[in-house]
């Protein structure tokens, strides 16, 4: 039997005292296998107001590939993001004129993936050793879109990490029309780390993050890296123009409940797993009737429930049923009313 939640209630401010008034002042990170369409569904039961991010896209796949299966969003998803990866100016601007015909409201340049694949394709964190190259990609991207432009990138690579090379690389980009700056606060390490080593072993460098802040007042920095909780963004915000946090989301959805009350001033809304669930329902309906299959929501939702007795017993029984390949909506349906009986 799931027990009662023992999460901590995060603390609250109050409505008349809205933290945040842009959506890109808190985010969701992209993250590879994370940030599918799926999991935005999933998080717009939670927060109908903060900035989602697509997982990267290839620039050159929008060009050639199957365009509906890379780009589709549902209309709730809003607002979101595009985040693609590339080096060539004529490419880049060219998925940037898709992206912005298929309804994004943003697009984001990845400068930060240091995984030895993306290396390969000479795009993400590999980008930051050759600012002139990124300058032109911006520059491109700019001319062909009305949308935002902005990037994502580290602190620095390898040995080429110092406070002046980094605000080197960001004033280029800044000339070259970048509209904001998300910046990892982290250095990237591309020789023998792998990207899951590189969210941890190097350390967070928040102050040199806040230097470029400083130096830079007029631009728009976004802190990301790190930031596990509410009261951290908090604290954040009264540096950094916006917070981006991936994985404290992704492994724990339901403790970032209060984010449209805390950071928006929006009215408080009651929000549990269960609720999360059956608002999954009518968008699990149009899914399966587009012959997707029922796991592919199921398996973001298995980090809803934690904490509580009984927890490990639900999310094993709801992906075993849910990866069946006949499953169908009494699954979702199920799962909803168990944690319901529960009151979760």
């Amino acid at each position: 039997m799931l027990g009662k939640s023992k999460c901590r209630k995060p603390k609250m401010v109050k409505k008349s005292q809205p933290l945040i008034k842009e959506a890109y002042q808190f985010s969701v990170a992209p993250m590879l296998d994370c940030t599918d369409r799926h999991f935005r569904v999933l998080m717009r039961q939670i927060s109908k107001k903060a900035l989602l991010y697509t997982e990267m896209i290839v620039a050159k796949a929008l060009l050639h590939n199957n365009r509906k299966r890379l780009l589709d969003f549902d209309e709730i998803e809003h607002p979101i993001a595009i985040q693609i990866g590339g080096d060539d100016p004529k490419i880049l601007s060219e998925a940037v004129q898709i992206a912005e015909d298929w309804g994004y409201d943003e697009v984001n340049l990845n400068l930060g993936c240091p995984s030895p694949k993306v290396q390969s394709g000479n795009f993400g964190a590999c980008l930051m050793a050759y600012p002139d190259v990124v300058a032109k990609c911006i520059d491109a991207m700019k001319k062909n879109t009305s949308l935002p432009i902005t990037v994502k990138h580290r602190t620095g690579i390898d040995d080429l990490d110092s406070e002046e090379s980094l605000l080197a690389f960001i004033d280029k980009l800044s000339a070259a029309g970048a509209d904001r700056f998300s910046i990892h606060a982290r250095k990237a390490l591309l020789n023998g780390f792998n990207p899951k080593e590189n969210r941890s072993i190097p350390p967070l460098e928040y102050e040199k993050v806040a230097k470029i802040k400083q130096s830079r007042p007029k631009l728009k920095i976004e802190l990301n890296g790190g930031l596990q909780n509410q009261d951290e963004c908090i604290n954040a915000l009264k540096t950094f123009d916006g917070v981006m946090v991936g994985r404290a989301i992704y492994s724990n959805p339901l403790i970032w409940q209060h984010i449209d009350e805390i950071f928006f001033g929006e009215t408080e809304k009651k929000i549990t797993a269960s609720i999360i669930l059956k608002g999954l329902i009518p968008y699990a309906e149009k899914h399966l009737n587009r012959n997707g299959r029922l796991w592919d929501i199921c398996r973001h939702s298995l980090h809803l429930v934690q904490g509580v007795k009984g927890a490990r017993i639900w999310r094993k029984e709801l992906s075993l049923k849910a990866q069946n390949k006949n499953a169908d909506l009494s699954v979702l349906e199920e799962a909803a009313e168990h944690l319901e009986s529960a009151g979760l």
